[in-house]
């Protein structure tokens, strides 16, 4: 039997990997780390756009057909050699953006989860990482055409460039469009506070039975090489636990100002205060 396709698009230092790591305590689900299926079929759409081949077929409603039965049994065939459990998870910050294609496609319904957090500690956190191995280059900074060389720089950076900006701005896509209603969107605070209460509106919105999760020992199930990426760690704590804000400590108090003024559509949808 094919598993049955769940998607996380989390945004990047929000939690996602320990949501992975919670939900695949669940036997009956497979977590993924961060996937590159959606780039499978990515690539195949762009060439299905381009190729000549494709131009030449003159029906256009069976190669439209044809495509989205490619897409869907590939998603379904990718999911299945991985395991044998009911329910695949995969994580990919893509997803939600192409949220119509995939439901073209799929038999039934995209489950697309999102956890969000307050962005001046997404912000604090990527800063920490730049901050985190000294006796390292990771590349960011340059002071030969001086990018990058001051806390403002790379915040800006960080504003426009992958992983926190490119999420941001789909994020800000989705809310506009009106793909958001579609979306579960999760607080990581209040995730901290009240796992259980969070974790019943999640399976509520998969339609799957609930699972007692165990938050005070959570086992790290999924793996990425970190080396591979500048300033990439996704190693998750054991126990979750509400950390308090150090945003102000690391950034100060203009960024994290700078930053609440600059998304202020972010703040106003998802309600978190000043």
């Amino acid at each position: 039997m094919q598993p049955k396709l769940l998607f996380q698009c989390s945004l990047p230092r929000s939690g996602s990997t320990l949501l992975q790591n919670i939900l695949g305590q669940n036997p009956d689900i497979f977590a993924t780390p961060t996937s590159g299926l959606m780039e499978l079929i990515y690539g195949a759409r762009k060439n299905f756009s381009e190729a000549a081949e494709f131009k030449a077929i003159s029906d256009k409603e069976l190669l439209k057909k044809s495509f989205s039965a490619f897409c869907n049994h590939g998603l379904h065939g990718y999911a299945s050699a991985m395991t044998d459990k009911k329910y695949f998870l995969d994580k990919s910050r893509s997803w939600a953006i192409y949220y119509d294609w995939i439901k073209s496609f799929l038999p039934y319904e995209p489950k697309i989860i999102c956890m969000v957090r307050d962005l001046r500690d997404i912000y604090s956190s990527m800063e920490k990482l730049f901050r985190k191995d000294p006796e390292m280059d990771n590349g960011l900074v340059n002071w030969s055409t001086m990018q990058n060389t001051t806390l403002v720089k790379r915040v800006d950076f960080f504003s426009n460039n992958i992983p926190v900006g490119i999420a941001l701005d789909r994020l800000e896509s989705i809310i506009q469009n009106g793909t958001a209603q579609n979306v579960l969107f999760i607080k990581y605070e209040n995730f901290c506070l009240r796992p259980d209460v969070e974790m019943a509106r999640i399976y509520n919105y998969f339609e799957i039975p609930y699972f007692q999760h165990n938050y005070d020992y959570i086992p790290q199930i999924t793996f990425e090489d970190d080396s591979l990426t500048a300033m990439s760690d996704h190693t998750i704590r054991n126990k979750l636990d509400m950390q308090q804000s150090d945003a102000v400590k690391i950034l100060g108090e203009p960024i994290c100002d700078w930053i609440f003024q600059r998304y202020a559509w972010f703040y106003n949808y998802f309600k978190y205060n000043k």
